[in-house]
């Protein structure tokens, strides 16, 4: 409960740590089972908050898909948010408005854009004027 007071966890990630100090698996399974049944413990509820969260950090939804996935979610609903416009947003804040007509210095933000899991549709559309 501890945990669950300061974030929502998910299942893995509430294993991976109650393993950590040592509790014995039957009584981790039991306190999960128990979570989930008095609605404490949510992986859809985890989903929601984590991809709002990274979201609004700035993250493409490889990443948050990725991350995701890591955390033993492989369900989730990425349709709500709008990349294209974040892509943008990201492009212009960390290199200015002007699109750069410099193969090199395109090809970096290209790569600044990529590392922060924005897919090559959403990146390419961060260089076309509006």
């Amino acid at each position: 409960m501890q945990l669950l007071v300061r974030r929502e966890h998910s299942v893995v990630e509430l294993t991976k740590k109650l393993t950590q100090k040592e509790f014995d698996q039957a009584e981790i399974e039991a306190a999960i089972e128990l979570l989930i049944e008095q609605n404490y413990q949510s992986d859809a509820r985890f989903a929601a908050e984590f991809i709002h969260m990274r979201f609004n950090q700035g993250k493409g939804p490889i990443k948050i898909g990725a991350d995701l996935k890591q955390r033993g979610i492989d369900q989730f609903d990425l349709t709500g948010f709008d990349f294209y416009t974040l892509a943008k947003d990201i492009r212009i804040r960390k290199f200015g408005q002007a699109v750069p007509s410099d193969y090199k210095e395109k090809a970096k933000q290209q790569r600044f854009l990529q590392s922060r899991g924005f897919n090559f549709e959403h990146i390419n559309q961060s260089f076309e004027a509006e």
